[in-house]
Formats: structure tokens, C-alpha cells, sequence
């Protein structure tokens, strides 16, 4: 980080509002980049940009040099944060109740059984194989986007981005989460054991009940589906 950056944090955070607006203004970028990701939501874009400004605030006043990261890396996870408990305590969008009290469930499941298959939770829950992903994404699968797989330590989001920015990284989580929403059971139920749960292809060929062969198959059609719809967002 460049000394006039820091400058200027370390004023903000003593209380100089004009040295705060001018990090926001010149982070402006960063806001638009990940509100445009929440559009269509019943809200206008600029107000949306507005909230996330106010994420952008709190990561400046938060801010500790100690972390040696980028303040707009940094700033990241406070702009979304924002922007979602908007959206969830005031939008219409919102997870349900009915998937949050699933989600619960399963998670009670896991404690006890950690190796529990989709299908042996869909069948002891009564609920169907997608509200169980669902459920598991809704809680879970956007904190594993960067999680690394055992055998090759490489994460969803490195297989399938094309940029090598961390920080454009890092806002493209957004719409992976919902691409991921788009394959089919079967590829989401492989993408949920293969890198959220780090298992490996002849593992899941045996959850499955496929050869591993064909799960590689399946893992690089999702792959590319996923790529494919990231690019376009």
C-alpha cells in the first residue's frame, strides 16, 4: 500500500470526513463493480451503489494495516455484507424461512454423520434433492468458492475464472453463486462434494453411483457450463 493511501486511511479513521469521502469516491469503481451484480432486485442501481458506499465506510474505519492486504480487497466482504443485509431486511429478495429452517436440519445431520450423501439427507428430511443443495448453498457454498481441494489445491473459483486480479476474483463470487444455481442435480450435488467438501472424484463416483471416469466428465461440462455463464454475467 502506497504511504498517500495509508495517509489517508489513518486520517478517515481519526474522523477527517473529507479524507473519507475522497477514499470512497476514488473506490467508487469497486461499489459499482459488485451493486451490478445485485441488479434487478426491485431497487434502484444507484441506491444500491449508496448502500454499498456504506460497507465501503465501515471497511476504511475498520481497517488495520496489520492484515497486509489491499484495502479494496479488504473492503470487499463489507460492501457485499451491506448490500445483502439490505436486500435480506428490506428487499423482496430473501432467503426463506422454509429453506433457513433446512438448512438448520442439515446441519444437525452433518454433526452427527459427516459423510450423510444428498440423497440420505433428501430421504430422512423428507425434502427433495434440490431444496437439500439449495438449503446447503444458502448457508454454506458462498464461503467456499476459495476453498481448496485436497489433491491439487486449486479453488472453483481459480478452474473457472479467466482473470488473474484476486480482487475481481473476489466480486465474481457473486455471480457464480448464482450460476452454480443454474446446473442441473446431479452437477450441483458433484461441485457441492468436490469443492466444498474437498472429496475426491472416486469418491464421489461412489456417493453418485457413476464411474470416476464419468464424474470427470461431468466435473468439466459443469466447469465449462459455470465459465461459460460467469463470462457472459
Amino acid at each position: 500500500m502506497n504511504e498517500n493511501l495509508k495517509n489517508k486511511i489513518q486520517q478517515a479513521q481519526k474522523g477527517n470526513k473529507n479524507t473519507l469521502n475522497e477514499i470512497v469516491k476514488e473506490n467508487y469503481g469497486l461499489i459499482y463493480s459488485i451493486a451490478r451484480r445485485f441488479e434487478n432486485r426491485g431497487y434502484d442501481m444507484e441506491e444500491i451503489q449508496q448502500i454499498g458506499a456504506i460497507g465501503l465506510v465501515k471497511a476504511i474505519q475498520k481497517f488495520d494495516f496489520s492484515y497486509n492486504v489491499m484495502l479494496s480487497t479488504f473492503a470487499v466482504t463489507y460492501i457485499i455484507g451491506e448490500i445483502k443485509r439490505f436486500l435480506r431486511d428490506d428487499g423482496p429478495v430473501k432467503v426463506s424461512r422454509e429453506l433457513k429452517t433446512l438448512a438448520t436440519k442439515i446441519d444437525v445431520e452433518k454433526k452427527e454423520n459427516p459423510n450423510i450423501t444428498i440423497k440420505e439427507l433428501s430421504k430422512k428430511l423428507s425434502a427433495n434433492e434440490e431444496s437439500i443443495i439449495l438449503a446447503i448453498e444458502s448457508s454454506s457454498m458462498p464461503e467456499s468458492l476459495d476453498g481448496k481441494i485436497d489433491d491439487d489445491r486449486i479453488s472453483l473459483l481459480d478452474r473457472i475464472s479467466s482473470k488473474d486480479n484476486s480482487e475481481e476474483k473476489i466480486v465474481e463470487k457473486i455471480s457464480l453463486i448464482d450460476s452454480i444455481k443454474k446446473l442441473n442435480d446431479k452437477e450441483k450435488q458433484l461441485i457441492y462434494l468436490r469443492y466444498y467438501k474437498g472429496q475426491t472424484q472416486q469418491k464421489i463416483a461412489d456417493i453418485i453411483g457413476i464411474s470416476q471416469v464419468q464424474v470427470s466428465r461431468l466435473e468439466k461440462k459443469a466447469l465449462k457450463t459455470l465459465r461459460k455463464d460467469l463470462e457472459e454475467a
